[in-house]
């Protein structure tokens, strides 16, 4: 193995973690048959064929898989060193990969464009995935830092919180229950619900809720996109419950409303997270101080940002509106 390429070891991690040499081929910008090419190559220096056809699709061996895992480790270490020389450069380059959970990218990109604008020589790649996959990304070592609501326990990650983090449960506007000044949590049990996906952190949220109080969830959808949520919300589909930080423009709008249940709003903390075995370079604690010290700034302009366009929104519909004409009477008498 030890004249297998950097190159070819990137190919094959590509096609192992598609299993699909056309989407290993776009990741890499090569063709099908220049990845298929280069993964022969790296079975000839290993001795063992890496693939296998099961049905009508692509698995790894158990060489392949046993080969996976160093490939792995060879080109974090290669990354790691090349952070290591642009930290000997100061702030002015370098590059940070940051996991999101789903509901931090409404906040996240407007935090990084304003580190960017400080530090515009830094690269910046986002990983977003529910809160199960971040933490097994931060673990492997695949992200240098990780925004999340609910960071893993123990003593392998190191997490910092920088924000509350409040869940909502919302509805149509329609809704029979919107409008209602309380209600009870035994509600939540009769209606349908539109849930997250298992393994993200709104949903873990949301079961252990029904959980504590002994009740059963009534799920109608169950989807990992926040943006489905909101719109199957507002179609009357049922009710949800979701980050306050991801309907603040549909609220200001006026699109979704939040129910007044008892014991909610849930609350979090937002956090920034890394491998605590795996000192920060430079660029990357700067970053982790930036969030903590600024994040709550941020996310309170991004609120008051919303109010501002839904304002502005309203003021425009209304100089659209017609004029009724005057029927001439007096409400004087």
């Amino acid at each position: 193995m030890r004249h297998v390429t950097v190159r070819q070891l990137q190919v094959f991690v590509a096609a192992a973690e598609t299993l699909s040499f056309a989407r290993a081929a776009q990741r890499m910008h090569l063709t099908p048959a220049g990845i298929s090419f280069q993964i022969k190559q790296i079975e000839e220096h290993a001795g063992f064929p890496l693939f296998e056809r099961v049905g009508k699709r692509a698995a790894l061996t158990e060489a392949g898989k046993a080969l996976l895992g160093y490939a792995k480790q060879v080109l974090q270490s290669l990354r790691d060193a090349e952070q290591a020389m642009a930290a000997l450069k100061g702030l002015a380059a370098g590059d940070v990969t940051i996991g999101l959970v789903s509901t931090a990218k409404y906040l996240v990109p407007h935090m990084l464009a304003r580190f960017q604008a400080d530090y515009p020589g830094i690269s910046i790649h986002l990983l977003e995935r529910n809160r199960r996959e971040i933490n097994a990304a931060l673990l492997r070592g695949e992200v240098d830092l990780a925004v999340m609501g609910e960071p893993l326990a123990g003593d392998e990650i190191a997490a910092e919180p920088f924000a509350p983090h409040p869940s909502v449960i919302v509805a149509a506007p329609s809704h029979r229950l919107a409008g209602v000044r309380r209600l009870a949590a035994t509600v939540l049990a009769g209606e349908p619900l539109i849930v997250r996906e298992e393994g993200s952190g709104t949903r873990s949220l949301l079961d252990r809720f029904f959980e504590g109080r002994g009740l059963a969830p009534r799920i109608a959808m169950s989807t990992g996109s926040n943006e489905t949520i909101k719109q199957a919300v507002m179609a009357g589909m049922g009710i949800a419950l979701i980050s306050r930080h991801t309907i603040g423009l549909e609220l200001a709008l006026g699109m979704i409303t939040t129910l007044p249940v008892e014991g909610f709003p849930l609350m979090r903390s937002w956090f920034v997270a890394h491998r605590r075995n795996m000192p920060l370079l430079p660029v990357h604690a700067r970053l982790k101080a930036f969030l903590v010290e600024s994040g709550q700034t941020i996310i309170d302009e991004i609120a008051r940002e919303y109010e501002h366009r839904a304002a502005a929104t309203r003021r425009a519909a209304g100089r659209r509106k017609p004029k009724r004409a005057s029927s001439g009477r007096s409400l004087a008498g």
